[in-house]
């Protein structure tokens, strides 16, 4: 069983920035793959970046190339989303999401955590 607690979320500016923390409790395996999803009202929860939990590689959503960063500190279990540039359009809740594959896929993640709000104003 894993167990998956998100925090840093809150209310930024457009063109500001926020880091997203996902903390782990539980065991994790180096091929199994982090992701954080997110969910705007009224919409489908979206793929937004995942890394393995070793760390060799990491994928993003073409929405936030460049202006995310997702990164691991195994040692606290913990699982980060750095946000730059942050636009109203990243406004949503943000979930991270345990799994066996490094996936774009809801389905391909067994764990999730309780989500947190980001809020971006123009």
């Amino acid at each position: 069983q894993v167990q998956l607690v998100e925090s840093g979320g809150g209310s930024v500016q457009a063109g500001g920035s926020l880091r997203l923390s996902c903390a782990a409790s539980g065991r994790i395996f180096n091929d199994y793959a982090m992701g954080w999803f997110r969910q705007a009202p009224g919409k489908e929860r979206e793929f937004a970046a995942a890394i393995r939990w070793s760390g060799s590689s990491a994928t993003y959503a073409d929405s936030v190339k460049g202006r995310f960063t997702i990164s691991r500190d195994n040692a606290k279990n913990t699982v980060y989303l750095q946000m730059n540039s942050l636009k109203p359009e990243d406004t949503a809740v943000y979930y991270c999401a345990v799994g066996p594959l490094l996936s774009w896929t809801k389905s391909a993640y067994s764990y999730w955590g309780q989500g947190t709000q980001v809020t971006v104003s123009s």
